[in-house]
């Protein structure tokens, strides 16, 4: 779970140096924040459900789609701070930081 998290750190990353490469500081503060609204709640969903997992009783179901829940409200809660707060946004760098930084999942599940 957590090896996810960190391929994603890493994706977004590496998404941030080559949005610099390609366009500059703009870009890859815009590539950084476009890695981070993906990576931040991802995070703390899969620190949720460790935490979850620890308990005696176990899990529930609705422990998982609560949690899913909350991470979509804030991936998309970020997204929209990040439009709304930063000016110099680079539309290019952000969305596609984002999606490489969503599709590691691809490269765990290969990995593994």
């Amino acid at each position: 779970m957590f090896r996810v998290v960190l391929l994603q750190c890493v994706a977004a990353l590496l998404a941030t140096l080559v949005a610099w490469a390609l366009g500059g500081p703009a870009a890859a503060w815009s590539a950084l924040a476009g890695g981070i609204a993906c990576v931040a709640p991802n995070a703390l969903f899969a620190l949720r459900l460790a935490a979850a997992a620890r308990r005696p009783q176990g899990t529930a179901a609705a422990t998982f789609f609560v949690g899913e829940f909350l991470k979509v409200a804030s991936t998309l809660a970020l997204l929209a701070l990040v439009v709304w707060a930063y000016r110099d946004l680079v539309w290019l760098a952000m969305i596609g930081s984002f999606i490489v930084t969503l599709k590691s999942y691809f490269i765990a599940l290969i990995w593994r």
